[in-house]
């Protein structure tokens, strides 16, 4: 079997994307797959038969891609590079949340194991990334357990923001607007009925935001 230094970073940014969609619960079928890598069907078709070959998926007709365990392996690699580059970038560069995803995808791929080790020792052995989202550790083991959201948080109940979603630098521009990032306090003031708005109440005020966004935010005690 390769290893994740042998894999090109299209075999790379694959396997993390198949591995993203099945963190997510969802089913990872050509289009599912195709939509989040930007790419037509036909050419995430063609991906996933050259993944298959080599070892790091099973496909299953009418039911798209599932990670290897070597797949798996891989994916986590290069997740851990990603999230000790964006850790690395916020603390040490000053880099803001909206900066550091677009940053560590153009330098994961090249990171060593060595300079990896190191990176992760300097930060102090850190087990989140600035987003919120957990690190593998060096062993390749990351905690998948679902967080509370501001979803489930009743009215007048107080939290910590604990995540917010990665990779749109807008729609992380906006949340830091509203006060909304990991470790800022919030407290949940109304849910609107009938699936409508969540209303929080932050540092900078209340404000009104979807409940499909509400439930992207993690929200620890």
């Amino acid at each position: 079997m390769p290893t994740t230094a042998d894999l090109t970073v299209a075999v790379q940014d694959y396997l993390k994307a198949i591995y993203a969609l099945e963190a997510a619960k969802a089913r990872v079928t050509t289009s599912a797959l195709a939509s989040r890598m930007g790419v037509t069907a036909p050419s995430a078709t063609a991906m996933t038969k050259r993944l298959a070959d080599l070892g790091l998926v099973e496909r299953s007709p009418y039911r798209g891609v599932a990670l290897t365990d070597e797949g798996r392996r891989g994916a986590l690699e290069v997740l851990r590079h990603h999230r000790l580059l964006e850790r690395y970038l916020a603390d040490r560069l000053g880099l803001s949340l909206d900066q550091v995803h677009a940053e560590a995808d153009r330098l994961e791929h090249a990171l060593s194991e060595e300079l990896e080790a190191k990176i992760d020792a300097e930060l102090g052995y850190p087990t989140h990334d600035p987003h919120g989202d957990p690190i593998p550790d060096p062993d390749l083991r990351v905690e998948l357990g679902r967080d509370r959201t501001l979803v489930d948080l009743e009215p007048g109940e107080r939290a910590s923001v604990s995540r917010v979603p990665d990779g749109d630098p807008e729609l992380l521009r906006y949340l830091k607007e509203l006060g909304l990032v990991p470790g800022s306090d919030v407290e949940v003031v109304a849910h609107a009925p009938f699936a409508g708005p969540v209303t929080v109440r932050t540092t900078n005020g209340d404000h009104a935001i979807s409940r499909e966004l509400a439930d992207r935010i993690g929200a620890a005690a």
